[in-house]
């Protein structure tokens, strides 16, 4: 695109041209153009509004491509949450599997079952799955959801002492909280966590 020095010239060779057809000859022959003023005014106002609309006409087509950029990431954002938190079902059960092994089942059964939970988590881990860190951290209710209290002093008032489900966050958004027991030390008057009230996984 032309910038403002290019168009000033470029008008200003125009008003040249359209002085020097209109002007008329003096006695030695020298072109004598009387409305030169007027005539470059104008061409000044009429480049200055030119180059007005080309500048506004710039950004806004650079804020439609920033406009269409964002909703392409958000929409490809939701779209990649929306398959992996229906996934997550599936890892867990695989976990499940793998944790509580049954005698007479054989291991060559579960050494197929380690290499898709390997896989599967893999794909998801470069998708930007990360777990939620829960067991001896300090209960966090925006990433941790408590159904029990314990009183103990084993552990840190407030502090997670089981974790019941595994907890996600895709790219440090909450995917899904980690369901935990938290530790509460006896006669504290620390108030206990909330329960059966899950942190908002659609605003984070």
């Amino acid at each position: 695109m032309k910038n403002e020095k290019d168009l000033t010239e470029e008008f200003e060779s125009q008003a040249g041209s359209k002085v020097n057809s209109s002007a008329k000859p003096d006695s030695d022959g020298a072109a004598l153009p009387a409305d030169l003023p007027a005539a470059y005014r104008q061409l000044l106002a009429e480049k200055k509004e030119l180059f007005d609309r080309l500048v506004r006409k710039q950004a806004e087509l650079e804020n439609v491509r920033k406009r269409v950029e964002r909703e392409k990431e958000d929409f490809l954002q939701h779209a990649t949450m929306g398959l992996i938190r229906a996934l997550l079902p599936t890892l867990d059960a695989l976990e499940r599997g793998l944790k509580h092994r049954e005698e007479n089942v054989p291991d060559k059964f579960y050494s197929g079952m380690e290499l898709i939970h390997r896989e599967l988590l893999e794909v998801l881990k470069r998708a930007g799955l990360a777990p939620v860190e829960s067991e001896g951290r300090t209960f966090d209710p925006h990433v941790h959801q408590a159904v029990e209290s314990i009183e103990t002093d084993e552990f840190n008032d407030q502090a997670v002492v089981e974790e019941l489900q595994r907890g996600y966050k895709l790219k440090e958004r909450l995917l899904r909280p980690a369901i935990v027991r938290v530790a509460v030390t006896p006669g504290a008057k620390t108030a206990s966590p909330k329960e059966d009230e899950p942190p908002d996984v659609t605003s984070r």
